[in-house]
């Protein structure tokens, strides 16, 4: 089984040209579930980025860390054109993740944006909020997954990354 980091690199080693960059956000210590992420969206034309963020940088709380890091996140949604947070329950109620989700609306246009919730059971959902803010992958059907707008449209999740 590839490890996270080599299932990045092969994307990168493939024709970046004809690819959609996204950007993934996830909680840094979430690798397995960033993992399945990967193995999911590799199955379209996408050019993935995680926030790759130098660990230890994690441990520094201060002031001028936390703004380095800051910096860094909102400079990777900017650069690429789709951002998909990895919305684990961790994630969701983490302080950086909730100063992410508070700094997407500046940041880009809410037809790039994606909520993918790692739940089966949405009934009890700590992100259940951010699901009527914010567009959203979910299953249509069997093997059939798309993108929820706030606004209760829908779209084939292949035809937003390629938007």
């Amino acid at each position: 089984m590839k490890t996270v980091t080599e299932s990045l690199k092969l994307f990168r080693e493939e024709n970046p040209d004809f690819k959609v960059p996204v950007f993934i956000f996830h909680k840094h210590d979430e690798l397995e579930e960033l993992d399945s992420a990967i193995n999911f969206l590799s199955n379209f034309d996408v050019l993935l980025a995680a926030d790759w963020i130098e660990a230890n940088m994690f441990d520094d709380t201060s002031t001028a860390a936390v703004k380095l890091v800051h910096q860094a996140i909102k400079n990777k949604i900017k650069e690429h054109k789709k951002f998909i947070f990895l919305a684990t329950e961790d994630a969701i109620t983490s302080k950086l993740g909730k100063w992410v989700l508070g700094q997407l609306h500046g940041l880009k246009d809410m037809e790039h944006i994606a909520i993918f919730p790692i739940r089966g059971d949405y009934s009890d959902y700590g992100g259940e909020e951010y699901l009527d803010k914010y567009p959203y992958i979910h299953e249509i059907e069997a093997e059939i997954y798309g993108v929820r707008y706030p606004n209760g449209d829908t779209k084939e999740l292949g035809a937003w990354l390629s938007s």
